[in-house]
């Protein structure tokens, strides 16, 4: 009788649950350096960002004051992270959709926003 012409190959990964989503996790003799994508502060931040803005462009609040009483911090703040609402379609894809990360801090990437769009991608990534 003639051997089966089937390769099989076992791979010890583990199933892991992390933030309710499963993980595939490889063994632990090889470990690989897993990507971890985006900060989470930073999508946050342009998340905020963004709501601020349509509260301002729907009439919500008036000014930057008032957003800021609502959400119980300082007008600096406001003022200066909402910025990240106006930051370049392309920049925005890749940071929050294609995860790519940023060599900027939070409030580096604020000062950005005031730039022309052409001109973001080349201070953001680079």
């Amino acid at each position: 009788m003639a051997e089966p012409e089937t390769l099989r190959v076992h791979i010890p990964l583990t199933l892991r649950n992390r933030g309710g989503r499963p993980r595939i996790l490889p063994p632990k003799e090889i470990e690989v350096a897993m990507d971890r994508g985006q900060d989470a502060r930073l999508l946050r931040a342009i998340g905020r960002a963004w709501d601020w803005r349509r509260k301002l462009e729907r009439g919500d609040v008036t000014t930057i004051a008032d957003l800021a009483r609502e959400e119980g911090i300082s007008d600096r703040y406001v003022s200066r992270v909402i910025r990240l609402a106006w930051l370049s379609p392309s920049v925005l894809e890749r940071l929050v959709l294609r995860r790519e990360p940023t060599v900027l801090s939070i409030f580096d990437l604020c000062g950005v926003a005031e730039l022309p769009w052409d001109e973001q991608p080349g201070r953001v990534f680079d």
